[in-house]
């Protein structure tokens, strides 16, 4: 099985730091059984020059919004958009096969609403969530989802 490729976008270093503590957990499950995949993480920023994608790639994004509750009186995303800028990009969301959401479960209904509307936009699977930084547990159970999906799709 070749490596998961992850495009993720990080406001406040918690996507960030989920991603790097996945990216070692990949590692050592990869250094366990050699049949399961490492993770090619690639941060997407206002600095990042788009690029054709030629992979298969899964996205992780927290929710941050700026007025409206996301629900029946409209939501705003809030700095974000380069990410969902670059999925729009060419023919890269042909490459998208799933998204993970995060964000704070505070703010209920708007708890990973920017993952949920990326999924709709980009007609791709919600895969699984975390809370602002996650825990070694949710790290073990999106790897699980992510080398799930990948089986499912034969990749």
């Amino acid at each position: 099985m070749d490596s998961i490729r992850i495009l993720f976008i990080s406001i406040a270093g918690n996507t960030r730091n989920f991603v790097e503590n996945l990216t070692h957990y990949a590692f050592a499950q990869h250094v366990k059984n050699k049949g399961l995949p490492e993770i090619e993480a690639t941060e997407i920023s206002e600095q990042t020059d788009f690029a054709d994608e030629t992979k298969p790639f899964f996205c992780f994004v927290p929710t941050y919004l700026d007025g409206g509750n996301g629900i029946d009186n409209g939501v705003k995303e809030l700095m974000t958009n380069v990410m969902g800028e670059y999925i729009d990009y060419h023919d890269n969301a042909k490459q998208l096969i799933g998204v993970v959401g995060s964000g704070n479960k505070n703010f209920n209904e708007q708890y990973c609403l920017t993952a949920r509307r990326y999924c709709e936009k980009f007609d791709a699977p919600f895969i699984d969530d975390y809370e602002l930084r996650g825990v070694p547990a949710d790290e073990a159970r999106v790897y699980k989802k992510l080398v799930e999906r990948l089986q499912f799709l034969n990749l």
